[in-house]
């Protein structure tokens, strides 16, 4: 049978936001060369098979591009970099700090290859059908003396769970919860329950492993500390027990969560894989291998989070919580090899420039990534334990076993 699911990492990437992009049309003639009207153009389309002219196409801009972000690299070096440093919300300690490789072999030999660093990563799968959306949520807990804990859940969505109606009334609730849902063949991404709440209960479980179960000195995260999909509370939202208003009981689990990881054990570090804030992209490119630099503190961009999504109940509490956390992180920037590209970090400012020497460590382990090989290691073993081939195949069999194997699996996953 075909597989039934959509898998994705959890939200690892900082500055995410659902905003809409709205571009002018002549800043989409100097961003793309050309005129929106000559891009609607199909006369301007080459042939789908001509692929001689569109990877010439290809390598000529990438050459250009490349060209053009190594002839301003000094200039980003030399001018750039010492404005971000001088800026009035710049962290503690801010600067470029080149790193020498004896450091590097001294955090190998005494941090990560004893079992002192511990790395949390998660992945998630849905499936999606009719009757019944099944979202699995897995964690992992790795370092390099091995395997240090998995954790699963499964969360299963039915429009109607109320029993003993009248067949007809129970009809017409299940078809008006269903109206009042996305169409089931659009993608879950447009369904809070399987994209953003998901992503929340995700993040939080990484984020509360780190904090809870690791015994490590040291911890490693993917992606933000405080994430989007964490701060806006995973757009759930409970009534309070005996009345008196709403509440997010995910924004305030993650309240005490953060607090224990971020400001009571302090020795953490996180590394998303692909931030959206192209300023401190611009600023590692400036780097040179075996160096980072301390840039940022992320309350601004948290403060607004909270300001333009949630509700007013919740805000100054939020956001006293953001002030409260959001000058103690100190965003950075490093970069472990010529060959690969930079990162950004996030870690506490008391030891951000120790979390710097272990990130580069871990990174120069995987000199054409640069990134951290403990973190690829928690992802690894996590998409391992809770992968897709088994998930499929254990919901496949359920459906099966209630005699609707084929029943309610959507075009896309019966075409040839």
């Amino acid at each position: 049978m075909p597989d039934n699911t959509q898998q994705s990492s959890s939200s690892h990437d900082a500055d995410e936001a659902d905003d809409t992009l709205h571009v002018q049309e002549d800043e989409f003639q100097a961003a793309f060369g050309e005129s929106l009207a000559a891009t609607l153009n199909l006369d301007t389309w080459l042939p789908g098979g001509d692929y001689g002219a569109t990877r010439e196409r290809m390598e000529r801009e990438i050459a250009a591009s490349v060209a053009q972000n190594d002839r301003i690299g000094d200039q980003l070096r030399n001018e750039f970099l010492p404005r971000m440093f001088a800026r009035k919300q710049a962290p503690l300690h801010a600067g470029c700090y080149q790193v020498d490789p004896a450091r590097i072999e001294q955090v190998h030999r005494g941090l990560l290859f004893t079992g002192a660093v511990e790395a949390c990563d998660g992945t998630s799968l849905v499936h999606e059908s009719l009757p019944l959306t099944i979202a699995q949520i897995g964690v992992s807990l790795v370092s390099y003396r091995g395997d240090q804990g998995t954790w699963l859940q499964r969360l299963y969505r039915r429009d109607l769970r109320v029993t003993g109606l009248d067949p007809i009334e129970e009809a017409f609730q299940l078809l008006e919860r269903r109206r009042k849902r996305d169409s089931t063949d659009a993608e879950s991404t447009r369904d809070r329950l399987t994209e953003l709440t998901r992503r929340g209960i995700m993040a939080y479980a990484e984020r509360a492993i780190l904090a809870e179960k690791s015994q490590a000195l040291w911890r490693m995260g993917h992606g933000n500390p405080m994430p989007y999909e964490l701060l806006t509370g995973g757009g759930l939202v409970q009534e309070k027990r005996g009345g008196g208003g709403n509440d997010m009981p995910l924004l305030r689990e993650s309240f005490a969560v953060w607090r224990k990881l971020l400001l009571e054990h302090k020795k953490w570090i996180y590394v998303p894989s692909a931030p959206a804030n192209r300023a401190y992209l611009t600023a590692g490119y400036a780097l040179h291998p075996l160096e980072f630099a301390l840039i940022d503190t992320p309350t601004n961009a948290m403060l607004q989070i909270v300001d333009g999504h949630l509700p007013k109940y919740l805000k100054d509490e939020a956001k006293a919580v953001v002030n409260e956390l959001g000058p103690q992180i100190t965003v950075g920037v490093y970069r472990a090899s010529a060959s690969a590209p930079p990162y950004i970090f996030y870690a506490h400012r008391d030891y951000a420039c120790q979390a710097a020497l272990i990130v580069l460590a871990d990174s120069v382990l995987q000199e054409h990534r640069g990134f951290p090989m403990l973190i690829d290691l928690a992802d690894l073993i996590c998409r391992s334990t809770f992968g897709s081939d088994t998930f499929t195949a254990i919901v496949q069999q359920a459906y099966t076993h209630a005699g609707a194997p084929f029943t309610y699996l959507r075009e896309r996953e019966t075409r040839a």
